[in-house]
């Protein structure tokens, strides 16, 4: 059955057709309940974006992650950020003597472009409001705020080099062979990327050591190792990136979903994690054409690592409207008209059937058949030309095997960015600059 046979409107009330068994108005944070249900004791759950410049994707998303920190105890929040950037952040939310009292500000810090997919007014309120949650609570019952990603291979080293300091001699040393081999490049990781295999050993040294000192406990020394496997990723991510194809992708994914998995492992028995990222990294790719090109993502990972009933994916996506991105990379960041969805694509199917907001719950049997069918759904990077969705920024996705649940906001307004010092980011591969 196709969505338009379902005939549901806003004046239906019977909600009838095959959504009436899916769909649920959202106009607050209570009308999450359906699927706060379909989580219950899920240890992962992934909140997507169909674009990093969205206001409603990411008013809603606290909302629900509000909830399930307060409701359903979960441990930590981690997003499609950096590392160290993401490490002052959590520094701050959980009180960390010396660390900024107020998280905004280190949020104002983040450099790398595009800046505004954390720092911005959405993220620092969530921020601020979850530090006053957590300075109720015993240092040990704190919920943490980190980055998953692969970029800050530089940031990392010198973060690496100031946490050692002259208490470890081996792993300083390790630390400084690496520094000195990546030092003639010039901090500029697409250059040494063009080297092959240059200073892999070093990595792998260096790495040994910081596994070692983390083996004896310690949230600093967690972080230490977590650098050291972000510089490790990230030295085969640009190498990979210069070899072209889907190779530099898969190692980025594969990176944030091993980086999960030593997050869980840290918090201890029992700890949960919410997910923040983009749909094209939060929806399982094997129901996108994703798959056909040779890509994974953190969505799949986790499934196929913790099983389906342990991780639920929740996808987002709207009409029109506005939305915060770049012309080009490294662009300042601008609003830009979000157009109408291309005719016969989901977001112009669910347009004509659902109200302003609506969350849609799938379930695992008895589904409508429309859910496996596939269609074309919307995805807007950091980089976006409206005039491109005449021929690109669409997935093919079968929406009931990508997503768990799917959040819809009909309009979309424009995320609202803090001022950050920008410097130039590297270039992210396909999906470009999601």
């Amino acid at each position: 059955m196709s969505l338009y046979d379902a005939n549901l409107g806003e004046n239906d009330a019977g909600w009838g057709g095959t959504l009436g068994r899916i769909a649920h108005r959202l106009a607050g944070p209570d009308d999450f309940d359906p699927l706060l249900a379909r989580i219950g004791d899920a240890r992962i759950v992934q909140l997507g974006e169909a674009s990093h410049g969205t206001y409603d994707y990411y008013r809603l998303r606290e909302q629900l992650t509000r909830r399930l920190v307060t409701e359903y105890g979960f441990s930590f929040v981690a997003v499609e950020g950096d590392w160290p950037d993401c490490d002052r952040v959590h520094r701050s939310v959980t009180g960390v003597p010396g660390a900024d009292p107020d998280p905004q500000v280190a949020l104002q810090r983040f450099e790398r472009w595009p800046t505004w997919m954390w720092a911005n007014a959405e993220v620092a309120r969530f921020c601020r409001w979850l530090r006053a949650w957590n300075l109720d609570r015993s240092p040990e019952q704190r919920v943490g705020f980190h980055g998953l990603d692969v970029y800050s291979l530089w940031e990392s080293i010198h973060a690496i080099l100031d946490h050692l300091g002259q208490d470890d001699p081996p792993a300083r040393r390790a630390a400084e062979e690496a520094y000195r081999c990546f030092e003639p490049f010039g901090g500029d990781p697409q250059v040494y990327a063009m080297v092959d295999d240059e200073c892999q050993g070093e990595v792998v040294r260096m790495l040994t050591q910081l596994r070692t000192r983390a083996a004896r406990d310690g949230a600093d020394r967690f972080s230490a190792w977590q650098n050291g496997e972000v510089v490790a990723g990230a030295e085969r991510y640009y190498r990979a990136m210069v070899r072209g194809g889907p190779d530099s992708w898969n190692v980025r994914d594969t990176h944030m979903a091993d980086t999960l998995d030593r997050l869980l492992t840290f918090y201890g028995t029992g700890a949960k994690a919410v997910v923040w990222a983009h749909n094209t990294h939060v929806g399982d790719a094997r129901a996108t054409s994703m798959t056909r090109s040779g890509l994974v993502n953190i969505g799949e990972l986790a499934r196929e690592r913790y099983g389906p009933d342990d991780v639920v994916l929740v996808g987002f996506g709207s009409y029109r409207g506005e939305v915060i991105a770049g012309s080009e990379w490294g662009a300042p960041a601008q609003v830009m008209e979000l157009p109408p969805a291309r005719p016969g694509s989901l977001e112009d199917r669910l347009h004509t059937v659902l109200p302003e907001r609506a969350l849609l719950v799938f379930p695992r049997e008895d589904r409508p058949a429309w859910l496996a069918a596939e269609f074309e759904h919307r995805a807007v990077g950091v980089v976006y030309d409206p005039e491109v969705e005449r021929w690109g920024n669409y997935v093919p996705t079968r929406l009931g095997d990508r997503y768990d649940a799917f959040v819809w906001c009909d309009q979309s307004t424009p995320l609202h960015p803090l001022s950050a010092r920008m410097v130039p980011g590297e270039l992210e591969t396909y999906p470009a600059g999601v």
